[in-house]
């Protein structure tokens, strides 16, 4: 039988086992993290009903419904859905989708922003809601403004409409557009009323970027040039992936007064640090080569990947030195933007170099934490914020918000290596255990098999 043939059976019985019993889920006995506040509120009972959290309390004092699945919650620890802010999601219909979206659930993956958009995922995005679709929430963006796409200033307002029309939830900005390209672009949503978010063009500048509304800066990307001293020309010279090249040569005193001004505008950061760092830091491709999650990666790919890291390394001006400045900037970044008040949104950048779907969210994760987050405000940056950020009612377990879930089977706010540690996933209501989770798993799993 045909590989994808196999899957889609499988996953129907997957999304029947979740799914066929009532529609109504009590997690019994469990340690809530709420993320409303920074505490566990050990055992209790929370209900689930229709995708919906409705009563949680005392595991003594809710009676479990009669018609209700019951999940043991004893030793384990219910947290919110993560979020992963910066996908880029194949086109409707690829085989590679399928595989994506099982990775993202299986990680506790139970939304994600595609910043590589395409129209077949306007369908798609209603499909996954509907349940007609297995697969996390889907935030779209329209296929990418950048300076090959768009001609003309009045191209760029007219695209922007177009997308607007078409009912996407972002604009998508890539390099190469100029300043009256983009002045246009985001004069144009902003009287539209749909958010704009990516890259900052070098045309354009930080600073301007910031000024425009643009919603969220990803991969930190501008801040880089932006330290550099006046005497630097932005428009000339060569700084390399996201101008890790320019670390030596930045005044970093400025770092707190960008962040400032990043919080003052109300634009969220996306920082993509596990793509980064990744690319650029010392570990051997023998070893990321060798991580649990490349039995998912087709050979080639994985191949790309290391050719990808080794060019990097051959670069003229790179070196280990030049790559461990860029990672204490970009991570005095990501601190300095947090206790600023500019909301970090979780986002690594999945599937790009090394970057496997929901495996690298928990990376990300952990680069949070090594910047100087805590690992609740690391939590946050793919809960809370994010639920504020899109207006969504989810990222915490409170009475009333959607039943988005993962279990955990140690403590998060202990070590946040504990999102790894996935007992199950609940996702728009509809509940997958650990054995769901493993058949998701074992589809793809190219360990000579396939």
């Amino acid at each position: 039988m045909h590989h994808s043939v196999v899957f889609v059976i499988s996953i129907m019985s997957v999304i029947v086992a979740g799914t066929a019993a009532a529609d109504v889920t009590a997690f019994v006995n469990v340690n809530v993290l709420p993320m409303s506040a920074e505490r566990i509120i050990a055992q209790q009972t929370v209900i689930v009903r229709d995708g919906v959290i409705g009563t949680i309390g005392n595991v003594d004092e809710v009676p479990v419904p009669e018609d209700a699945r019951v999940v043991d919650g004893t030793d384990r620890f219910l947290i919110p859905g993560l979020a992963e802010m910066h996908a880029h999601v194949p086109p409707a219909g690829s085989g590679q989708l399928e595989r994506d979206f099982a990775l993202f659930v299986a990680n506790g993956v139970t939304t994600v922003r595609g910043m590589l958009g395409h129209p077949s995922h306007l369908q798609l995005r209603e499909d996954l809601l509907e349940g007609r679709m297995f697969g996390p929430r889907l935030i779209t963006s329209g296929p990418s403004l950048n300076g090959r796409s768009v001609s003309s200033a009045a191209d760029g307002a007219r695209q922007v409409r177009e997308q607007h029309e078409a009912g996407y939830d972002f604009i998508k900005i890539h390099p190469g557009l100029d300043d009256t390209e983009f002045t246009a672009i985001a004069a144009t949503a902003n009287e539209l009323g749909i958010a704009f978010a990516g890259h900052v063009p070098a045309a354009v500048g930080l600073r301007n970027a910031l000024r425009s509304g643009i919603a969220s800066i990803d991969h930190l990307d501008g801040y880089m040039a932006a330290l550099m001293p006046p005497k630097y020309d932005a428009s000339g010279g060569y700084g390399g992936f996201f101008d890790v090249l320019l670390a030596g040569d930045v005044n970093t005193d400025w770092i707190v007064s960008l962040a400032e001004a990043t919080a003052a505008a109300g634009t969220r950061i996306v920082p993509t640090e596990t793509l980064v760092e990744q690319l650029i830091n010392e570990v051997p491709v023998s070893e990321l080569r060798s991580r649990v999650e490349m039995q998912y990666v087709p050979a080639a790919t994985v191949g790309r990947w290391v050719e990808a890291k080794q060019r990097q390394q051959q670069e003229r001006g790179f070196s280990a030195e030049v790559a461990a400045q860029a990672v204490r900037i970009r991570r005095s970044l990501i601190l300095s933007l947090h206790e600023a008040g500019s909301g970090i949104l979780l986002g690594s950048d999945a599937p790009q170099i090394f970057n496997v779907p929901g495996f690298s969210l928990h990376r990300e994760l952990e680069l949070m934490v090594a910047a100087g987050l805590t690992p609740y405000e690391a939590l946050q940056a793919g809960t809370t914020n994010v639920a504020q950020f899109l207006g969504l009612r989810t990222g915490v377990i409170e009475a009333g918000h959607e039943a988005d879930l993962v279990m955990l089977d140690s403590n998060p706010l202990e070590d946040i290596s504990s999102t790894r540690r996935v007992h199950g996933v609940m996702v728009r209501g509809s509940w997958y255990s650990g054995a769901d989770i493993e058949a998701m798993l074992a589809r793809f799993r190219l360990d000579g098999g396939d």
